[in-house]
């Protein structure tokens, strides 16, 4: 999964957000992986599937597996994924009996979208984090500038007098709805994917609800009772959550931004970005990049809504393209999120006495 601009060496200290990017690199895409494969064997032998020696040699041969990076993406510009020639190489770490119970009843959709709400578990703890942070730096500003004075403006001219305290509360009101219903959000979107080749976990028979049960608690994933393979709502629906936050976030950037124009200096930044060819300019670039981090996000979820019109049991072609944008949403919202804690900390005076 690609985040291409967002951790380009130029632009990475102005758009780039290495924390959350780290969690869709390939280390981490593959170690999330491995852990899926060696939690399917656990729970399968204790379904009796196999014996708990098979099950073993398995956790054993996925601990600290690293496999051909040269094979690995050879397979992967042949088979469009990753998981084939992981499962090869790891039969062949496996050895003997063991290795054809490897993977039993699993398809590569569904190591591959484990991973992805394994490691969007992390994402979404760093993000809370975060927004927990932005939303207690609002308070303290009402708590600094809330009883002074500043004009509202409606259709962008003056209209009547208000205390800083109103515009603060547009800012705070949205992002503490959206931080009431991440909970929500979360336990839809941290569900494990376990269906087989087709979705019905054919060759587990009546122990495939049993087995799909204790393989998402041993991997603290929740049940979500079927295979989700071509129902991508609750990925669209988590975009759509971080959309929202994104543009919430876009929307305090661009009030800071005409608040900081010259002609009305209702807000003064500390450590406002300069110009190479005037030196009296103080650019809001937290702000510009607030807005323009909102209008990135809100364009990528609209792709990713195409990405959920998958034909029949699976479609390769929607399954890429949500590759190619979820990644960037995340990151882009984690960025966002760096971006207005560091924009509310510059902020030393709103309004007036």
């Amino acid at each position: 999964m690609s985040h291409v601009v967002l951790n380009c060496a130029v632009s990475s200290g102005l758009l780039g957000d290495p924390e959350v990017a780290a969690f869709f690199s390939a280390e981490a895409d593959l170690a999330a992986m491995l852990d899926f494969e060696s939690a399917l064997a656990e729970a399968e032998a204790d379904a009796g599937v196999f014996s708990v020696q098979v099950a073993r040699q398995i956790a054993a041969a996925c601990k600290d597996f690293q496999p051909d990076q040269s094979r690995l993406a050879a397979g992967i510009a042949r088979d469009g994924m990753a998981v084939p020639s992981l499962v090869r190489q790891l039969r062949e770490a496996t050895g003997g009996a063991a290795a054809e119970y490897l993977h039993f009843d699993a398809t590569s959709q569904d190591v591959i979208d484990t991973s992805l709400t394994l490691r969007l578990q992390q994402v979404n703890r760093v993000l809370e984090t975060r927004l927990t942070h932005v939303c207690a730096s609002l308070l303290d500003l009402d708590r600094r500038f809330g009883a002074r004075q500043m004009m509202a403006r409606t259709r962008m001219k003056s209209a009547l007098p208000i205390v800083v305290s109103h515009r603060i509360d547009g800012w705070r009101n949205p992002l503490l709805g959206l931080s009431k219903d991440f909970g929500q959000i979360q336990t839809a979107v941290h569900a494990l994917q376990f269906g087989g080749p087709v979705g019905t976990l054919d060759r587990l028979g009546a122990s495939g609800p049993e087995i799909r049960y204790h393989l998402a608690a041993g991997l603290g994933l929740s049940d979500p009772g079927a295979a989700w393979h071509t129902d991508r709502s609750r990925l669209v629906d988590y975009s759509f959550w971080l959309t929202k936050l994104a543009t919430a976030l876009g929307k305090i950037g661009h009030d800071v931004m005409l608040m900081a124009q010259d002609e009305r200096s209702e807000i003064t930044l500390a450590g406002a970005g300069g110009s190479s060819a005037m030196a009296h300019k103080k650019n809001p670039v937290k702000a510009e990049v607030l807005l323009a981090l909102a209008r990135f996000v809100s364009t990528l979820h609209a792709g990713l809504q195409q990405s959920s019109l998958h034909e029949q049991e699976r479609s390769g072609t929607c399954w890429t393209l949500e590759w190619l944008l979820l990644p960037q949403i995340c990151i882009a919202t984690g960025t966002a999120l760096n971006a207005a804690q560091i924009l509310l900390d510059s902020i030393d005076a709103m309004g007036k006495d």
